[in-house]
């Protein structure tokens, strides 16, 4: 496993501390899943005309959830 180190201005980490307690997961986990779905071919934002992803991934994609 690799490690980045990410640096995020304070309102857009707010939004997305927010977003992953609203889908049960650590933020380490929610980054995780939204980077596997923009990397993943066939994705939502890969699909024409589609040029948003949710807001929140879907559960399964990160590793380990928050006990």
């Amino acid at each position: 496993m690799k490690h980045v180190n990410l640096r995020l201005p304070d309102d857009l980490h707010e939004q997305a501390v927010a977003a992953a307690a609203d889908d049960d997961r650590s933020l380490n986990s929610w980054l995780v899943a939204v980077v596997r779905r923009a990397v993943t071919p066939g994705s939502a934002q890969d699909r024409p005309g589609d040029g948003q992803a949710a807001a929140v991934p879907p559960h399964g994609n990160g590793h380990s959830r928050r006990p």
